[in-house]
């Protein structure tokens, strides 16, 4: 089977625009959830979330282009132009055989909440003729294919929480199965709107600690009381290994396997005890070939709240069994918050540099054990660990998982 390497990385974080800042953050445990600024909160339960702070899209996007996107298309665009760029890719030529797949869970709900105020008060003409274009979730990859030419495949996979992994997973599968030479993937979402946090909100499912916004994403800790939400986009050039070395290109990590399931349980609640999970990450760990007593670190879904922490737990306990305490966790969404569709796009990134540098990002805010989270997340401060293979899980409503699985490559 053809193998699959990471050449270029790109992000657009709560804690920082590019790569360098973003991934500085994640390693210095340090928040990027503060009190909500893109609309006013005030008579919310719920006043905080983590925002994209200064999104610019300069020599991503002319004025025009930037005034019709959607943000969570204009923040995609930002975090391809930078990992294209990274890659080093000559796009001059035939990139008949260059795609992109791009997750999104829920678009631009900020634009349709809009545009619905534009029509039940001013009527049907007001409607502009590009909010159809720009709202679909496709958008993303659409405006990320032509920007750089790709004429490959162009996929959006739309799996809520799991559709940035997804989107990486299907990537590497095109590759394998000789359907594309590179892929641009990963996953964008910007959801934090009047409706977005009220939806949620009325869920129970996020935290309303809003005295102390910096803490609120506290994933396995005993004091969670919910996710954060968060927006971005995570982009990765995945790459053939023969058409990588032939151009001389760095490579991160090895894409090694990929795992996805289906729990057939509930709307928004996990299996009983990971099911569904345990699966996806054993499929993966099958597909890559990979020793068990080899996996050295998992990036968790880990969102901070009651039930998917302990449950995704209780999953990586069932397949590792006794090894399960060797392996090192921890959840970046306690610094990012959960970016809902993007975020498996952006933890697949910190994921591909925990594997490159050899550290294991911390999860932050981690204060007090919870007797139902029983293994080492790698509590506020990063570790120097050399990572043979790595895990990456993203788990969404209506019980979808993804589960990717990285090699670190000499």
């Amino acid at each position: 089977m053809r193998r699959v390497v990471i050449t270029g990385l790109g992000v657009v974080a709560p804690t920082g625009n590019n790569v360098q800042d973003a991934w500085k953050s994640a390693v210095e445990a340090k928040s990027g959830v503060r009190r909500i600024s893109l609309f006013d909160p005030s008579n919310f339960p719920v006043q905080i979330a983590a925002e994209v702070k200064g999104l610019d899209v300069t020599g991503v996007m002319d004025h025009k282009e930037e005034r019709r996107a959607s943000r969570f298309v204009k923040m995609a665009a930002v975090a391809a132009h930078e990992a294209v760029k990274d890659s080093g890719l000559d796009l001059q030529g035939n990139t008949d055989r260059y795609g992109t797949a791009i997750g999104v869970g829920l678009g631009a709900l900020e634009d349709i909440e809009n545009n619905a105020h534009i029509l039940r008060e001013k009527g049907p003409k007001r409607i502009s003729p590009f909010f159809l274009p720009y709202t679909i979730p496709n958008m993303a990859t659409g405006v990320v294919s032509m920007a750089h030419h790709l004429r490959g495949p162009n996929i959006c996979t739309t799996t809520a929480c799991s559709s940035g992994t997804h989107s990486v997973g299907e990537a590497w599968l095109y590759i394998t199965q000789d359907l594309a030479d590179v892929m641009v993937c990963g996953g964008a979402e910007s959801a934090i709107s009047p409706l977005g946090i009220a939806a949620f909100a009325s869920m129970k499912a996020l935290s309303d600690n809003n005295e102390r916004p910096e803490q609120a994403s506290c994933p396995f800790d005993l004091n969670r009381d919910g996710f954060v939400m968060g927006e971005g986009a995570g982009i990765l050039v995945l790459e053939e290994l023969e058409h990588a070395r032939r151009r001389g290109a760095k490579i991160y990590a090895e894409v090694a396997g990929y795992g996805l399931s289906a729990d057939a349980h509930h709307l928004t609640a996990p299996a009983p005890e990971g099911e569904g999970g345990q699966r996806c990450m054993a499929l993966a760990l099958r597909s890559a070939k990979a020793p068990m007593d080899q996996v050295d670190y998992i990036n968790a879904h880990g969102t901070s709240t009651k039930m998917n922490d302990h449950f995704e737990t209780l999953a990586i306990a069932k397949v590792f069994g006794d090894l399960a305490p060797k392996i090192s966790i921890s959840s970046t969404k306690g610094v990012t918050g959960h970016c809902l569709g993007a975020a498996g796009g952006i933890e697949a990134v910190y994921t591909a540099l925990a594997v490159n540098l050899s550290i294991v990002p911390p999860t932050a805010n981690y204060t007090t054990r919870d007797p139902d989270c029983f293994l080492d997340y790698t509590p506020n401060e990063a570790r120097s660990r050399k990572i043979r293979y790595a895990i990456s899980n993203s788990f969404g409503f209506g019980g979808t998982n993804a589960s990717i699985v990285l090699r670190g490559f000499d």
